[in-house]
């Protein structure tokens, strides 16, 4: 009955993530439909609206960041059974985004606008460049185990998990985060950018290269020697521009 449990819970936060994603894509492009997106809810003088964004992006950074942690984990398996610890904060991280989504405020401000087709065309073309990189790059790094359905199958059939193997498929040939650059191209890729997309952009940019730091010492903790060869030859996110030195990255 536990594992039924596992799995159904699982399923219920991985399907409620599908659905907060593609708001998500939504809420940053300002896509027709979306009720509340970075340019569209409620107004609010910018002292109060500035603020408030702060804090969500800061909610949002801690969140994602502290629970992925190996001292916290340690912690929280105390309480959260293995089997979903990931979708535990899988439903986190989706509870925390709908926050963002009913709490912004838009700042409306202009800074910079481009009309002309072809620039437009080229800038909303990165933007969806951006998603799909991210949606490619969970499925490469092994999706279902990214998003806590595998643990709870695992669970379900008393299997145990194959021991991580460092690899480098398609993307992870050219840079060593992918979906950090996906998302990247997703925020800075539009042809109308204003102060409270910057703010989102920016603050999120911050961010992720935080997280990659945190990332990465935990990656070379469980790979050992062979991430340490990889991070010297392999960029960070932009193809091209060369590895980094452990020692000074």
């Amino acid at each position: 009955m536990t594992r039924i449990f596992y799995l159904l819970y699982a399923a219920i936060a991985y399907a409620i993530f599908l659905a907060v994603f593609l708001y998500l894509v939504a809420f940053v492009g300002n896509l027709p439909g979306a009720p509340l997106t970075v340019d569209r809810g409620p107004v609010a003088l910018v002292a109060n609206a500035l603020p408030v964004n702060v804090a969500l992006i800061a909610l949002f950074g801690l969140q994602h960041s502290v629970m992925a942690r190996p001292a916290f984990k340690a912690v929280w398996k105390r309480y959260v059974p293995p089997p979903i610890e990931r979708s535990t904060y899988v439903m986190m991280t989706n509870l925390v985004l709908v926050i963002l989504f009913l709490g912004w405020h838009p700042m409306t401000a202009p800074v910079w606008t481009v009309e002309h087709p072809v620039g437009a065309a080229i800038l909303w073309g990165l933007f969806g460049l951006g998603w799909a990189i991210v949606l490619v790059s969970t499925f490469l790094i092994n999706h279902f185990e990214l998003f806590g359905l595998q643990q709870a199958w695992f669970a379900w059939r008393a299997r145990t998990a194959a021991i991580p193997a460092l690899h480098q498929p398609l993307f992870y040939k050219l840079v060593r985060h992918p979906l950090y650059a996906g998302f990247f191209l997703a925020f800075w890729g539009t042809p109308a950018m204003t102060a409270g997309h910057l703010l989102l952009a920016a603050g999120l940019s911050i961010y992720m290269l935080i997280a990659i730091r945190l990332e990465e010492r935990n990656l070379i903790d469980t790979f050992g020697p062979d991430y340490v060869a990889y991070r010297e030859t392999t960029p960070m996110l932009v193809p091209g521009l060369g590895g980094s030195d452990p020692r000074t990255d």
